[in-house]
């Protein structure tokens, strides 16, 4: 159905090469504002950060899940083979 909202899970790539995990509505929005310092305040002392993943839902409750699966279920090895496969 079109209008229909949208929920994205993203990861980034900081410049000390860490990677941070988020969730948003506007990912074009959310990338600008981590990038102008307005971001998580993890990302604020790591700038620039480039976006490496992100996922689309529908649904908010899925979003918010697999960005917590994401975050605490995943090593770091597991997140950049997700990355890779993308």
């Amino acid at each position: 159905m079109a209008g229909r909202k949208k929920y994205f899970v993203y990861i980034l790539e900081c410049s000390d090469g860490t990677l941070y995990t988020g969730y948003t509505t506007d990912l074009h929005s959310r990338l600008e504002a981590h990038n102008s310092g307005k971001g998580a305040k993890y990302t604020r002392g790591r700038l620039p950060v480039i976006l490496r993943y992100s996922e689309t839902f529908s649904d908010k409750n899925e979003a918010l899940s697999r960005e917590w699966h994401i975050k605490h279920d995943m090593t770091r090895e597991e997140k950049l083979s997700l990355i890779l496969r993308q």
